[in-house]
């Protein structure tokens, strides 16, 4: 394996003019400043020493964290005792960045790829041969095709630095990032167009009578501070209400488990406001005040009674109307969640719409225990590089379609051009922290569309899948590592004030090998391709001290008030400014000609002797990205299959069986996995972990471990409003494995 090199081996290996080698054999050795793994036994070292300042980026939800270091090493990471965020908790993924920032397989080296894509052969060269190939490669496609030549899939904090360079400086519209085409950014825009507000999870949940979660699996997700307000909510009283096709963790804790039929969502929220607008029950005074185009949207949903939607949603009416009758009973101390990973079905947009609309007719915008719009600290400047003086419509633009996108550009149409070249060709790509293998449905076609580049660019902490297909990669900083992100927000609970907090990133332990962040990566590059004159900061630290100055704050303060700083909220965090609007009907969804009011579309059903594939998110993962971290997969290092306790004693499955998976389109998956059985999901649906069964054999930990239930979404939907992708409209049999 790579860590038995011998230094002479390696140093042949890694020579500048060797012959390529696989990245795996790339390895880790004794250098002169150059952190080193593994850890030793607890309590061997003396002068433990506490780093504050820490933002951890295991999941997105950025909890703060202090870090500790015996003898410059790091050891154990801790949230931080002054947050009023997370506060002193980290979970398991936290806990275990430790192993991260020392895994051997980590990206060390700037990278040449002299094999194929997919079938790569690295080849290690300076920082200098690297930057230099990637400015002469960008600039030559760009030269001959223009801006809209170069596409980008970034994602996390250190991508948005970059981001802003080539969508602002460079110019090109084609920027796709999976937390807004595969997650939330469906439901983002549902909510803006209903009630001008951008959601997050701003639901005080802690404060509610009534929590109710549409597909939201509290408790597998663990975002340490959200979840904090969900389980006081409970401890105070709520009552909770989960629609979910499977007995997730949050539904073991409801009073109501609404198992509802796959896709049927929206049938479910219309028939709610229907029975609560036919009897009177909703909040007459709020819709009144607040409401714009309410009679035609309560005129436009009369037709789902509670027995219609009984029927297509395979519940009963009387669950329907008991959960309608909770819903008004406690109305407006009713936390509706907005949900996050929201790209189901391909109906998602209209979803969204129903559950904005729910909220409204319940009053449960800015209500204690509602909806409310957090209000952060103010004062954050927003450094940005300057705008380019190139600017290109985007392909939705030109293409005329989906008109209410989230930022970027929807990831088909983006594929479509490059895989076309109508309406332009698409011939550099670069790829910064999204790993596309595992984000984008059909995996066959992200491949194609990699295959015919002119060049692709990688930047990445790990090798994984979707390294393979680089022709440069470079190993970019940990966030252990580096200064690139500024988090605030604001809390608030029964017992304790309203507060808000300011605080940064600030590495714990110093860059090792040839690692580099993502400011110096990016501009670099500017400089090569002739934008060195645009550059808004030369380092991380001096762009975060321009970010916290216009807040009075400086790097030096923040770490001086131990990582965070923290100051009085407003007076009373509740209520709505008088301008705000719920709009039931809505003009400019009409005036573009998609449905005005919510509309339930439905969506295919599984063919005879399939079962839809659905898949969410293990407690101990963020999905792909923790595959290789060898504490998280000691606990869990695979992902079996739920099915249904009668369905399995039909095809003959026990709980334990191997079984790989086919999909109604013949693709098998590449690996298998075992079954689960339990009477905790309905028959007409499977459930797994998503992130698993990584194809990048460079990942010594999570190569091949489970099955990539990525893989099998092969069939495509594209919600018409905003172009994101469906990620649950796939089917597969179960073939069991003697």
């Amino acid at each position: 394996m790579a860590r038995h090199l011998t230094r002479r081996s390696f140093l042949k290996a890694a020579s500048i003019a060797a012959a390529s080698v696989p990245l795996s054999k790339i390895a880790a050795q004794a250098q002169p400043g150059v952190v080193r793994a593994p850890l030793a036994a607890p309590g061997t070292f003396k002068n433990t020493q506490t780093v504050v300042g820490g933002l951890c980026e295991m999941c997105f939800w950025r909890c703060q964290m202090v870090g500790k270091i015996r003898d410059g090493r790091l050891i154990k990471l801790e949230g931080n005792p002054k947050s009023i965020d997370n506060e002193s908790a980290l979970c398991a993924r936290g806990n275990a960045g430790v192993k991260m920032l020392y895994d051997p397989d980590r990206l060390k080296y700037p990278m040449r790829n002299v094999g194929s894509r997919g079938a790569p052969k690295w080849q290690r060269i300076s920082w200098e041969e690297a930057l230099d190939t990637c400015a002469e490669k960008l600039k030559a496609v760009i030269d001959r095709d223009g801006v809209q030549s170069v596409c980008m899939f970034p994602h996390g904090s250190s991508s948005r630095y970059p981001n802003q360079f080539f969508q602002r400086t460079v110019g090109t519209p084609n920027i796709s990032e999976s937390s807004f085409y595969q997650c939330r950014g469906v439901r983002d825009l549902a909510y803006m167009v209903t009630t001008e507000i951008p959601p997050n999870e701003d639901v005080d949940m802690a404060n509610a009578k009534v929590i109710f979660l549409l597909g939201c699996h509290f408790g597998e997700n663990i975002h340490l501070s959200h979840v904090k307000q969900y389980v006081r909510g409970l401890e105070n009283g709520a009552k909770l209400v989960v629609v979910d096709p499977r007995y997730s963790a949050s539904a073991a804790k409801s009073h109501i488990w609404v198992p509802i039929r796959p896709g049927t969502d929206t049938a479910l929220l219309l028939a709610i406001m229907n029975y609560l607008i036919q009897n009177d029950k909703y909040d007459i005074d709020f819709v009144e005040r607040y409401g714009e185009g309410f009679e035609d949207m309560a005129e436009g949903i009369k037709e789902w009674t509670l027995e219609k939607a009984a029927e297509e949603c395979d519940i009963p009416a009387a669950q329907i109307k008991e959960v309608a009758d909770l819903l008004a009973a406690h109305m407006p101390h009713v936390a509706i969640h907005p949900g996050r990973f929201s790209t189901w079905y391909g109906n998602d947009f209209q979803r969204g719409r129903a559950l904005a609309c729910l909220t409204g007719i319940l009053g449960a915008f800015g209500a204690k225990g509602s909806f409310v719009s957090a209000q952060n600290p103010r004062g954050i400047t927003n450094i940005r590089w300057p705008m380019g003086d190139e600017q290109v419509d985007s392909l939705q633009r030109i293409l005329d379609v989906h008109h209410f996108t989230p930022p970027g550009t929807p990831t088909e149409l983006i594929r479509d051009a490059a895989l076309t070249g109508d309406p332009f060709p698409i011939k550099a790509c670069v790829i910064w922290g999204q790993n596309l293998i595992q984000t984008l449905p059909n995996q066959a076609r992200t491949i194609k569309m990699l295959e015919q580049m002119d060049f692709v660019m990688c930047v990445d902490i790990m090798p994984t899948d979707i390294t393979m297909f680089a022709d440069i990669l470079l190993p970019d900083c940990s966030y252990l590592e580096c200064y690139n992100q500024i988090k605030t927000g604001t809390q608030w609970d029964l017992a304790e004030k309203h507060q808000q907090f300011i605080t940064a990133r600030m590495p714990v332990a110093p860059p090792g090998f040839e690692r580099r962040d993502n400011v110096w990566i990016t501009n670099e590059i500017a400089k090569r391709l002739g934008y060195g004159d645009k550059i808004p900061a030369q380092t991380q630290e001096e762009l975060n001290d321009k970010m916290l100055a216009g807040a009075g704050l400086s790097l030096a303060q923040l770490r001086a008030e131990g990582g965070i700083h923290i100051q009085p909220g407003v007076d009373d965090p509740y209520g709505l400014d008088d301008d705000f609007i719920v709009h039931f009907f809505s003009d400019d969804l009409d005036w573009d000609g998609y449905p005005p009011i919510p509309t339930y579309i439905p969506v295919p059903r599984a063919p005879e002797g399939y079962y839809r594939l659905l898949a969410g998110r293990s407690p101990l993962h963020t999905f792909n990205r923790t595959q290789n971290n060898s504490w998280l997969m000691a606990e869990n290092d695979t992902n079996p299959v739920w099915v249904n306790d009668k369905l399995a004693a039909r095809l003959g499955l026990k709980d334990g069986d191997e079984v790989s998976l086919v999909n109604q389109d013949g693709i098998e998956s590449r690996t298998t996995t075992t079954v689960k059985v339990t009477p905790g999901i309905r028959e007409d649906a499977v459930y797994m972990y998503h992130g698993f069964g990584s194809m990048s054999p460079d990942l010594s930990i999570g190569y091949n471990k489970g099955v990539d239930s990525q893989s099998l979404i092969t069939k495509l939907a594209v919600d018409p409003e905003t172009g994101t992708h469906a990620l649950r409209n796939n089917f597969v049999k179960l073939v069991k494995i003697s």
